[in-house]
């Protein structure tokens, strides 16, 4: 029996000269490791304070909390004059955290880190 080129199968031809061996690594997957890309994580800024890193001075911080009058707020205090309450009782939600927009600051360097709008 013989192959298509008429050599025996038992007995196979050496390469030529110039294709003996293939270079080292040739053939094999390579693996590339990169490093990790920066994942920035969008804080959500409710009533309590939120723990995260101060994009201004880059330090690990617990916001502070205030309160400040809002958009809410002042419809409150419109729908109230609308009812007849008009008589101080308008004001009542001046009065209220609940009805007020949150700021967070930095406690280290007072900046404004993010804000909660009730509206």
């Amino acid at each position: 029996m013989s192959d298509f080129k008429g050599q025996p199968l038992g007995n196979p031809q050496p390469p030529p000269p110039g294709y003996s061996q293939p270079p080292p690594g040739y053939g094999q997957q390579t693996t590339v490791v990169m490093g990790a890309q920066p994942v920035m994580m969008a804080q959500v800024f409710r009533e309590t304070p939120v723990a995260m890193q101060c994009p201004y001075c880059h330090a690990s911080i617990t916001t502070s909390t205030a309160y400040e009058t809002g958009t809410l707020t002042w419809i409150i205090c419109g729908v109230l004059i609308l009812f007849g309450l008009w008589l101080g009782c308008c004001l009542i939600p001046f009065c209220i955290d609940g009805c007020k927009d949150v700021i967070h600051s930095c406690p280290s360097c007072n900046q404004t880190v993010g804000k909660f709008n009730r509206v």
